[in-house]
């Protein structure tokens, strides 16, 4: 492939991948299950330390298998195909296109604020709870539009990615200072008044004093929301293949990419606590944090400039994912465990069929009205798919301690096992708390295995032959 990518292109695509809808919503969620600033606070420190703590192992295996594939081909590497293709199982049935969907879904949604006829406008078609919106309409074609720019090849897709995500990138800038500047009555001191005591109040009653093992599982339910919004920045790995000397420029990518977010995160969070009170956050109309701590900096308006930023947002977001996903399956179609039309490039020097094949399941899955409840069951599986990855790290330093790095992972082994730590609780956790999280998203990729072993039935079969 060409390399047509240099690291700053790389380091947009991370931050454009991470940045969605999720960060102007989930800290309402955060606040409900743990009630108190400290322990908001808390729950994005432990995730920017998870995030930044993986991204610091992966720069390790980008070095080492420095093509396109990204995660896919590190899991295959180490671990062989079946358990390579159990994650591109689930990154095609829900986790990139899942989450595609979704973050159209949040353009569509956030559109609806500045063209009100798209929320009041009746169903196209409406079964029980089954319905197809003009919402839902909206962002496939934001699918369709992106899928059919990146087909015109990596320089239309870069060019978009980075003007976008350096616009939402200034406007989250400007959101920051001004959350200090334009805020009269601050609501710091009596966010952080709770001290390290939290609290509960799901369902906008009365707020119960919790501890010991509540705590632990309110932090787990917390995470959900904090950690999906902190993931897809190991989408820069599946286009390693057209990056500028991917060897060095990769591992610059993320760790400046998701460090930058997760500061950005921080900071935003920062400027909640200090323009709304407890119960604001906790219950803004629709989770919609963002928009009422706009609204109190200025007033009606802040509705109509958090629709744009969110809609900024998103859009970049979407693009980057599909920027970058459709290289996996591609990768996959090399090892005989996609459709083979997905192998080619067309005249643009990039592969259209995979494009096309994500960009239209991802817009299935807008139509299934389903992809919220796939997203939230998967959210253990994306973990788990992250620490088996980082374990690999360890794995390689050990059964191929001669194999060639170009780049070390800083303070091995703390960092991959500090990640592993903080992995396991969090899954265990859920496990424990939120089975309904877990189970059928983990039954899910699980599904995956008879899928793998239909397609590779003949090459089994002649194994046995031999053997016999």
């Amino acid at each position: 492939m060409e390399k047509k990518l240099k690291l700053w292109d790389a380091v947009m695509i991370v931050m454009g991948s991470m940045i969605g809808s999720g960060i102007f919503i989930v800290s309402a969620d955060i606040m409900r299950n743990l009630g108190s600033g400290y322990w908001l606070i808390v729950v994005w420190l432990i995730t920017t330390v998870m995030t930044v703590a993986a991204a610091i192992s992966y720069g390790e295996l980008s070095a080492m298998f420095p093509k396109a594939g990204g995660q896919y081909t590190y899991i295959t590497e180490i671990f062989g195909k079946p358990m390579g293709f159990l994650y591109g199982w689930g990154m095609f049935t829900v986790i990139q296109t899942g989450t595609i969907a979704a973050v159209a879904v949040a353009f569509g949604k956030f559109t609806a604020y500045l063209v009100p006829s798209l929320n009041d406008a009746a169903s196209i078609f409406q079964s029980g709870e089954f319905q197809i919106t003009w919402i839902q309409i909206l962002a496939i074609v934001v699918i369709l539009f992106l899928t059919y720019v990146n087909t015109k090849g990596v320089q239309f897709g870069k060019i978009l990615q980075n003007v976008f995500t350096s616009s939402k990138i200034i406007a989250l800038l400007g959101l920051i200072i001004l959350g200090f500047i334009l805020i009269d009555k601050s609501n710091w001191s009596s966010n952080m008044s709770f001290g390290w005591d939290a609290f509960q109040n799901l369902k906008n009653t009365e707020w119960t004093g919790i501890s010991g093992a509540t705590i632990l599982g309110g932090i787990a339910a917390a995470m959900v929301g904090s950690v999906f919004s902190s993931v897809a920045w190991e989408n820069v790995t599946f286009i390693s293949g057209e990056i500028e000397n991917p060897k060095k420029n990769v591992v610059k990518a993320m760790i400046l990419g998701t460090s930058a977010v997760m500061i950005l995160y921080l900071l935003v969070n920062f400027v909640y606590l200090n323009a709304l009170d407890r119960d604001s956050i906790a219950f803004a109309a629709n989770d919609r944090v963002a928009v009422s701590a706009a609204e109190k900096m200025f007033g009606n308006a802040g509705t109509i400039i958090i629709a744009i930023l969110v809609m900024i947002s998103t859009f970049g977001c979407v693009n980057g994912i599909v920027l970058a996903g459709a290289r996996v399956f591609q990768t996959m179609a090399k090892d005989g465990l996609f459709l083979k039309s997905a192998i080619e490039n067309n005249k643009n020097g990039v592969p259209a069929k995979s494009l096309w094949m994500q960009g239209i399941w991802a817009s299935l899955l807008c139509l299934s009205g389903q992809y919220g409840n796939l997203l939230d069951m998967v959210s253990f599986v994306i973990v788990l798919f992250y620490m088996l990855t980082v374990f690999g790290v360890i794995y390689l330093r050990i059964k191929k301690p001669e194999m060639e790095r170009g780049y070390k992972t800083f303070l091995y082994p703390f960092t991959p096992v500090l990640y592993l730590l903080i992995g396991t609780a969090f899954c265990i956790l859920l496990l424990i708390y939120k089975p309904d999280y877990t189970l059928p998203g983990l039954g899910l990729i699980l599904l995956g295995l008879p899928v793998y072993f239909f397609i590779n039935k003949k090459t089994i079969s002649d194994v046995i032959t031999n053997e016999d």
